[in-house]
């Protein structure tokens, strides 16, 4: 059958009229970008960004973080207030009172989460029940911090960064600084102060052979050596550092899981060891290829050590306050229980009443009357960042210039 050519002419206009009406009236698509940008990307991107920020559409989503927060006998009160200080709906907390805590403190610290109506409400708060005995200048530190990782893969979905603290330790910057500071990163980049040159180490640390009775005792005692020296050892490279660590998902991942069997062979060495927490995992990342060069070297702590340093740094008082805040770390270590400095933070940098969480973006309460703004809840992926990520831009923007990050990963 044949058309004649003014019907074929009327359908053609037609498809082409319908064609327009449907392309004018959907709505425009905006190609995007992953924000995932590799480790390797040059970093004054990073830098250009934070000095002229993204439009509103291109602005990273926030991260998750996930925390251990580890104590002791007498620290539930402590841990209970790190917890408020650090506490933010996107993120993950372990909370564990090591075997020397006493029965009755660690049931008090289960019942401040259960009890709580904030912490029900986004069930992203954990106490590990089953305690560990840690013994601090041995294995069962980077046991107990493996064992907290484990749970975080296990049971808290996703997130980003792995952070260990302690009780004795307190933020100097809001969670709503920290995630928006953090959201211009990389997710694969570790934050973990490191070097090579172990020094006076060499001799105390990695040549004795000691054992931690935490590991097959049920009573805490300390570690003791054998007689017996080692010679270092050759099929890998030994580093040291800080204890404290901000690590990737990716990289923790790798160490539970040990694909190629270098967190499992540097775990059996470290056994042995004295002081593991400032080796282990330091050893590990930078001798692995697909991470050692993830590395920044840095633990994101304001610490005052002695010249040379000691087995533990000063105490922080109020004195300590504006080398703190100048310092621009977004943690602080340590602190006594109950110091007016914390006071001083909370009020100060943190904004943070007694008792309640610190306020961020997803707070829309009224504050009147000593109020909690956190009693009311809004979108919990709204950041509104303080000075606080101010002074953490210029810290992270220095630890990413070319004259400090390339030149100090794992050397």
């Amino acid at each position: 059958m044949v058309f004649p050519f003014s019907i074929i002419l009327i359908f053609s206009f037609f498809l082409f009229f319908l064609f327009l009406v449907i392309t004018l009236t959907s709505p425009a698509v905006t190609p995007t970008f992953p924000f995932y940008r590799s480790v390797t990307a040059t970093y004054s991107v990073f830098v250009e960004s934070k000095l002229h920020p993204l439009p509103i559409a291109t602005v990273p989503p926030p991260p998750r973080i996930s925390y251990l927060i580890s104590g002791s006998a007498g620290d539930g009160n402590a841990t209970k207030r790190t917890l408020l200080s650090l506490y933010h709906p996107l993120n993950y907390y372990i909370l564990h009172l090591d075997l020397e805590a006493s029965p009755r403190e660690r049931l008090d610290l289960r019942n401040f989460v259960r009890e709580s109506e904030l912490f029900r409400r986004f069930g992203n708060v954990r106490v590990i029940s089953k305690a560990n005995l840690v013994t601090y200048r041995g294995p069962t530190m980077v046991a107990n911090t493996l064992h907290a990782a484990a749970i975080l893969l296990k049971e808290c979905g996703d997130w980003d960064w792995f952070i260990n603290l302690s009780a004795s330790d307190y933020p100097l910057v809001t969670q709503d600084d920290l995630l928006h500071m953090f959201s211009y990163l990389p997710r694969d980049l570790n934050f973990i102060d490191h070097t090579s040159d172990i020094g006076w180490k060499d001799h105390h640390r990695a040549r004795p052979i000691i054992i931690d009775p935490g590991l097959y005792m049920s009573t805490k005692q300390d570690v003791f050596w054998v007689t017996q020296r080692r010679s270092r050892p050759t099929a890998f490279k030994l580093f040291t550092g800080s204890a404290w660590m901000v690590l990737s998902r990716s990289f923790v991942d790798y160490t539970i899981w040990g694909w190629d069997n270098l967190p499992r062979t540097v775990l059996m060495y470290y056994s042995n060891f004295l002081s593991s927490p400032e080796g282990y995992f330091h050893t590990v990342i930078c001798n692995a290829q697909e991470f050692r060069n993830t590395t920044v070297n840095s633990d994101l702590h304001f610490i005052s050590w002695d010249n040379p340093p000691k087995q533990h740094p000063h105490y922080l008082t109020v004195d300590d306050m504006q080398r703190m805040v100048n310092s621009n770390a977004p943690f602080a270590r340590k602190f006594h229980r109950e110091d007016p400095v914390l006071d001083r933070i909370d009020a100060e940098l943190l904004s943070r009443g007694p008792g309640m969480a610190v306020p961020g973006g997803w707070c829309i309460g009224s504050r009147e009357n000593g109020t909690d703004p956190c009693s009311e809840i809004g979108d919990i992926e709204i950041l509104r960042p303080g000075p606080g990520s101010k002074r953490l831009e210029t810290l992270i923007s220095s630890l990413l210039s070319n004259e400090s990050f390339r030149p100090r990963q794992c050397v």
